[in-house]
């Protein structure tokens, strides 16, 4: 059984913590519209583990978000992440910045 998914959201900011795969990521999915409003970035710091179906939503968020004339940037994220996002060769769709955790503001 995978841990919980906590999310936080203070736009523009929307944070993520604990586990986003296909066990936990239903709540996000079904949330997604009301979660994206005011929101351009993604903090993925405290997330614990994605899988291949975490990182399609990851994707997907994005995709949503630009087609509302939006970019919504990842910030925090892990090397685990980056090193899926390589291996699925999705760099160009979801860049991984190399910078420190996003600090609310």
């Amino acid at each position: 059984m995978s841990d919980a998914l906590r999310w936080e959201c203070q736009p523009p900011l929307l944070t993520l913590r604990g586990c986003l795969d296909r066990e936990t990521l239903l709540p996000v999915w079904d949330a997604r519209k009301s979660l994206l409003t005011g929101v351009t970035r993604l903090d993925v710091s405290g997330l614990d583990r994605v899988d291949s179906s975490g990182l399609a939503l990851l994707v997907h968020l994005r995709q949503e978000a630009s087609q509302q004339g939006i970019s919504l940037t990842l910030e925090g994220t892990t090397d685990r992440l980056r090193t899926l996002i390589t291996l699925y060769n999705l760099q160009d769709i979801i860049p991984a910045d190399i910078s420190a955790p996003a600090v609310s503001q």
